[in-house]
């Protein structure tokens, strides 16, 4: 199943935004929907030796070769059993200056919704479980807690620590 990311401004109106949110873990996450592709079920996978354990594999989406991004190994999450609801949101984000296709495993697609700038909260450290870093805030929808996802940072690549020499 292929499903195409709505056309729609990422701001619909002043100081709002549209989001596609979807589930890891039971807990609703949020990605804006002006860099969403197209939300995928599984493709096989290619895994990639000595890869970093949240880029493990590559997927062939329609000629491209995309990496694929474990975002609960990112998030230090343990990845969910249950596979069947499982998609994979493919989504450009700026990587090195670089605008990037990379796919999301995630546990399921919810929907697109609309969250108004001034909802958005930062994230308290006291009781986080994630790292704050990759976190762009956090918004209340309903009795809901919708996490806005850092693109930003959570699909930089980790860098090596440069070696001096004596």
């Amino acid at each position: 199943m292929v499903t195409h990311a709505p056309q729609a401004s990422a701001s619909s109106r002043e100081g709002s935004s549209l989001v596609l949110t979807f589930s890891l873990q039971g807990e609703t996450f949020a990605h804006d929907v002006a860099r969403v592709h197209e939300i995928i079920d599984p493709l096989p996978m290619t895994r990639v030796p000595r890869a970093d354990p949240f880029v493990p594999c590559l997927i062939n989406v329609r000629g491209a070769i995309v990496p694929v991004v474990d975002v609960q190994t990112r998030l230090g999450m343990r990845r969910a059993a249950d596979e069947k609801a499982m998609r994979l949101v493919v989504i450009e984000v700026p990587i090195d200056d670089e605008a990037t296709k990379v796919a999301m495993i995630v546990d399921g697609v919810n929907e697109v919704i609309e969250i108004d700038g001034s909802a958005i909260a930062e994230i308290p450290e006291l009781g986080s479980r994630w790292p704050a870093d990759f976190i762009r805030g956090i918004a209340l929808r309903g009795d809901e807690l919708v996490v806005l996802l850092n693109t930003e940072t959570l699909f930089r690549p980790r860098r090596s620590p440069a070696r001096t020499l004596n």
